[in-house]
This record gives C-alpha cells, sequence and structure tokens, in this order.
C-alpha cells in the first residue's frame, strides 16, 4: 500500500486539517488504508477520519461523525475522474464550531490531495 500523507495544511479556530490518500480497487483495500493511517497515534486520536472512493464504479464513503463530509470528497473525486483511489480527510476539532467553514475546509484539503498527490498521476 502506498499511503501519501499531507499533514497540518489547514488551521482553522483550533481545529486542524489532514488529507490522505491512496490507491484501492475495493473497500477492502480503502479500509486497509484507513487502518495504515490510524496506526499513527495522532490520526488514530482524531476527530474525524471522514474518507470517500469509486472503486470499479461503486461510490463508498464514511463521514466518521462529520456529517455530510464524505459526499464532498465524493462528488471532487467523480468531478476529477479519480477511481481505484480512496482519499481521507482528517479533522482534529479545536473546540471551536467552524459552521460551513468546516465543508470549505474539506473541500480545499481534497484540492490539495489532488494537486499534490499521486491522485494527479492516476487521475488525470
Amino acid at each position: 500500500m502506498s499511503l501519501q500523507v499531507f499533514d497540518k495544511i489547514i488551521s482553522d479556530r483550533g481545529s486542524r486539517y489532514a488529507v490522505s490518500g491512496g490507491p484501492a480497487r475495493t473497500r477492502a483495500e480503502a479500509e486497509a488504508l484507513l487502518a495504515e493511517l490510524r496506526r499513527n497515534k495522532r490520526f488514530a486520536k482524531a476527530t474525524h477520519n471522514t474518507w470517500a472512493a469509486i472503486l470499479s464504479g461503486e461510490a463508498v464513503r464514511d463521514d466518521d461523525g462529520e456529517s455530510g463530509a464524505s459526499q464532498i470528497i465524493l462528488q471532487m473525486l467523480e468531478r476529477a475522474g479519480l477511481t481505484d483511489h480512496v482519499v481521507i480527510v482528517t479533522r482534529w476539532y479545536g473546540g471551536k464550531h467552524l459552521g460551513g467553514d468546516r465543508f470549505r475546509h474539506v473541500v480545499d484539503a481534497v484540492r490539495h490531495y489532488l494537486a499534490q498527490g499521486e491522485a494527479r498521476q492516476v487521475g488525470r
């Protein structure tokens, strides 16, 4: 598995964000990448590890308590034409509610991944 992690990319009112991802052809492979990420104690203690993937035409996603966030990730993967690849947005809650800004941060995190990650070579 080749998991790419971009840590500490966004900070707002104490909440911190990271984005990670890697190739996955099945839900089991996507969950294995998530498990690999969570082996890092810092990510295991995160408030949310929200993820989505389009695997062989099947959309899979998990909000992990960040309601609606995985749908945003999924829509961005669809627009980018990125399949067989999981993208995980991690958030450490900082004590202050972000309201709609949390969705803007999810979008910015996925954009960062698509621009910087190995997804660039795969999805385009």
